[in-house]
């Protein structure tokens, strides 16, 4: 009873001082830390499972890649979320032979317009996605945690996956390759380079959020959004954002930066523009040379 009455009490207080914040401007600027990580048992080299050190390797160069900071600048109704630029260290890549020609800009979000814009840069040509905010339908659930000196509570929602350019690429280059498999017998055991085992592919996954209600600012890491507080920690099925730092109504003036260069495009009609894109590098990569070597290694830059 007295654990009960302690919950509620400070449910009370927290929703009091989200009501005088409120009625106040809410500005600040708050540090993620994001880590997505590498299902390694989907990877073989000549039909067996990789090696422990051939996948340390391999995560080893990736780091750059799967461990990220981004700081998310937001007033009330807007938000900017971007990645802070470090340089790579020697050995360490991502984007192999086509990480270098694709490149995300930061997201634009607001949420009084419904608004939503973002610059990516795709092989030296420039997209600007403008389109409505895409908020998930949200659970709030019973459950809270201390986050820093934020209480936060938990929110679920659940989604489709969509795969990012480099796993479509992946995909059309197998596919070409078991298309000359067939004509071809001995193609079937010419490749040296590693390669991605047949493993289906989950086609939703489980979000979970945690906000607190403290800083009412329906914001979030990534596109994420759409809860009555800041989140401040999310959690796909391969990725960790975690917030280190919020720094709330700074001395310094809050820049918000909105996107405006490029070719407009809505994001379905950048999704087809992407899809055709990784049709015509898997052809060009993995659909043209006769050894089979053009997937593994341009995936992972060796």
């Amino acid at each position: 009873m007295i654990l009960k009455n302690m919950r509620c009490a400070v449910i009370l207080v927290i929703s009091l001082f989200a009501l005088t914040t409120s009625a106040q401007e809410v500005k600040g600027v708050a540090t993620y830390q994001t880590k997505t990580t590498m299902d390694m048992s989907r990877f073989s080299r000549d039909g067996q499972q990789m090696t422990e050190q051939r996948k340390k390797q391999i995560m080893e160069r990736m780091k750059n890649f799967l461990e990220k900071e981004f700081t998310l600048t937001f007033t009330k109704n807007e938000s900017f979320y971007k990645e802070e630029e470090k340089l790579a260290t020697p050995g360490q890549g991502g984007g192999g032979r086509w990480g270098g020609g694709f490149t995300q800009g930061g997201i634009y979000k607001n949420t009084d317009q419904n608004a939503y814009a973002q610059e990516n840069n795709m092989f030296g040509k420039v997209f600007l996605i403008k389109d409505t905010i895409n908020n998930l339908e949200w659970e709030l659930v019973k459950e809270s945690k201390m986050i820093g000196q934020y209480p936060v509570f938990k929110a679920v929602a659940t989604r489709d996956i969509e795969q990012n350019i480099w796993s479509r690429m992946g995909r059309r280059a197998r596919d070409a390759q078991k298309a000359r498999e067939k004509e071809d017998d001995t193609l079937k055991t010419a490749s040296t380079e590693d390669k991605v085992a047949e493993k289906p592919e989950p086609k939703t996954e489980t979000i979970i959020a945690w906000y607190t209600p403290m800083i009412p600012a329906s914001h979030g890491p990534d596109e994420f959004g759409g809860l009555p507080g800041l989140i401040l920690e999310l959690n796909t099925n391969n990725t960790t954002m975690l917030c280190t730092k919020v720094v709330l109504n700074p001395k310094e003036e809050i820049v918000i930066e909105v996107p405006e260069k490029g070719k407009k495009v809505t994001r379905e009609e950048y999704q087809k523009i992407v899809d055709e894109k990784a049709k015509e590098m898997s052809e060009r990569y993995g659909g043209g040379n006769r050894r089979g070597d053009g997937g593994g290694r341009g995936r992972f830059g060796g």
